[in-house]
């Protein structure tokens, strides 16, 4: 089974009044994370994953640098690329508004979500995201993530017609990600969709029952650990992990949260362990046999569907007990 570790890496001003005030110092917090401790954003990470000699996919999001400059995303992808790992295109149309001059017609304001924009609109901002981060990396991007996961069947439109063939823009949990499709889509395998390869956030279900998606963040090591087993049981042919540059990172705060750096570390280890079971890198050129285009038919809710991995009581109950220590302050 591949697994793909995937980091979305962001760079926000915590609103959007003051940007060019608050900018400089939200770029050194997303993009380095200084503190005493050390760089706990894009430095740390990156020094885990070549510790454990671990490939991994970073999804860069372009369009802040259309309002602040693309020196700044050049100095992202510098960073990553010497570290030897691979970029891939993110996109959060909600800088739209901010870019002078306007890469769409009279767009009216904020709308946070890919999908909320038509299919001409979804095509110009993919082109421009997707040109910003050629001219940055010397060749064009292959994979793409929306922001939030907010895809529509109008996205895959899009990226066909601007020459991206493979997408990790799905997560089952979200109501809103291809929301257009899913009732007639499974939505937490491997697809292909208008050609494009699509790769969904791997989807599990807990201790209790619950749905919950791969994230560094939001799960406990060994959470993600029993479902990425589970998977393999199944057969399935990718496990999608998430995480962010900034997730290392306490909120609001460049000091480190000790439990979610400990999980990246004990998962990277674990990967390291076992590279006879788990091939981790990049998604890999072509998609198994089954998954490829097929007349989509009525699915049942997510809900209802059984094939899933799942992990135990005890693993779930270590998260509930770590964010009970974050809550308290304790870490």
């Amino acid at each position: 089974m591949r697994v793909v570790l995937t980091f979305d890496v962001e760079v926000w001003c915590n609103g959007w009044d003051t940007l060019d005030a608050d900018f400089p110092q939200a770029f050194s917090r997303y993009v380095y994370g200084r503190s005493r401790a050390g760089e706990y954003a894009l430095p740390r990470t990156l020094e885990i994953l070549r510790r454990h000699a671990l490939k991994a996919v970073f999804f860069v999001e372009p369009l802040f640098a259309a309002r602040f400059g693309e020196r700044y995303l050049q100095t992202v992808v510098a960073l990553i690329r010497e570290a030897d790992q691979e970029v891939q295109f993110h996109l959060h149309p909600e800088w739209a508004d901010e870019i002078v001059p306007s890469p769409l017609p009279d767009i009216p304001g904020k709308r946070q979500h890919l999908c909320y924009y038509s299919l001409d609109e979804q095509c110009r901002l993919i082109e421009l995201g997707r040109n910003m981060l050629e001219q940055a990396l010397g060749h064009p991007p292959t994979a793409f993530r929306a922001g939030s996961f907010a895809a529509n069947r109008h996205t895959y439109i899009a990226l066909a017609a601007n020459g991206i063939w493979q997408d990790s823009s799905i997560d089952a949990t979200r109501p809103y990600s291809l929301a257009d499709m899913r009732e007639f889509w499974d939505v937490c395998n491997t697809s292909v969709i208008h050609g494009v390869e699509a790769y969904p956030l791997t989807v599990f279900r807990d201790g209790f029952g619950r749905l919950r998606h791969a994230q560094l963040g939001a799960c406990s090591t060994a959470e993600l650990i029993q479902a990425m087993n589970d998977a393999h049981r199944l057969d399935w042919s990718h496990f999608v992990v998430l995480s962010h540059n900034f997730e290392m990172l306490k909120p609001r705060s460049s000091e480190p949260d000790r439990i979610a750096a400990r999980r990246f570390e004990q998962f990277c280890a674990f990967l390291a362990r076992n590279r006879d079971r788990y091939q981790v890198g990049s998604f890999g050129s072509t998609l198994p046999e089954a998954a490829a285009p097929v007349v989509p038919i009525r699915m049942p809710r997510l809900e209802a569907q059984t094939a899933l991995p799942q992990t135990r009581m005890a693993a779930t109950g270590r998260r509930y007990a770590e964010q009970a220590l974050r809550r308290l302050g304790w870490v």
